[in-house]
């Protein structure tokens, strides 16, 4: 099978998601959140990658972040995969991989998707079922983003700033976004170009990534072409 097509467009964010191995937990205990997120605050100020929204679940990871280089974002998680797994195996008397293959990315339009996506990654612990509001979760971005508490690993996006220029009001109107549900339509968007490394945005962004990255960035349309007569 081939391997995922990898993008990089300056300036513009990525939605990424890496997962254990057969779904298998990353995180057992609570020294495990704290570590990984040691590991990735330090990555990420080393190769120069700006994290805007996260979330680290039992069994996987979502990150929304913009590479300032093609290798900001490889080199970050080289960096915590090969770190986190010595330190898990180690503490655990365990050897072999921890992950699922290569991590899944795609880019994202920041003018039509930023804030969904955003949105989309501080709700998965709803979503999953673990509680009933995005606050109530602590490995997340969701606290910094909604109610100011200090994260060093968030990096507010432009649109996220552009909300309003006072930062309490800029939080309020980030916080009654999630006063409603992803429509399924963006949910499902969001999982399927993530998970097959397609680009996520309006025809025009789309239109203008495959140009600048030289890659096609949606899937060939179904069924043989039509024959002309």
């Amino acid at each position: 099978m081939a391997r995922l097509p990898r993008y990089f467009l300056k300036g513009t964010p990525q939605h990424v998601i890496q997962r254990g191995n057969n779904r298998q937990a990353i995180f057992r205990a609570l020294a495990d959140y704290r570590y990984f997120s040691g590991c990735l605050e330090e990555a990420a100020e080393k190769y120069g990658l700006a994290v805007h929204a996260y979330v680290l679940m039992t069994n996987h990871v979502h990150l929304l972040a913009t590479p300032s280089t093609p290798e900001s974002l490889p080199k970050t998680l080289q960096s915590i995969g090969r770190r986190y797994v010595q330190y898990f195996n180690r503490a655990r008397s365990r050897t072999g991989t921890l992950w699922e293959g290569r991590y899944r990315a795609t880019l994202v339009d920041s003018t039509r998707y930023l804030l969904t996506c955003m949105r989309y990654i501080e709700s998965n612990p709803v979503r999953a079922g673990i509680v009933g509001h995005p606050r109530d979760y602590q490995w997340s971005s969701y606290r910094n983003n909604a109610e100011g508490q200090a994260d060093p690993l968030v990096t507010s996006h432009v649109v996220y700033r552009q909300l309003h220029a006072n930062v309490d009001s800029r939080r309020k109107s980030y916080r009654q976004l999630f006063r409603h549900r992803i429509p399924d339509a963006e949910l499902n968007e969001i999982r399927s170009a993530t998970h097959k490394a397609w680009v996520l945005g309006s025809p025009r962004f789309k239109t203008r990534a495959e140009k600048a990255t030289g890659r096609r960035v949606t899937p060939l349309a179904k069924g043989r072409p039509r024959k002309i007569v």
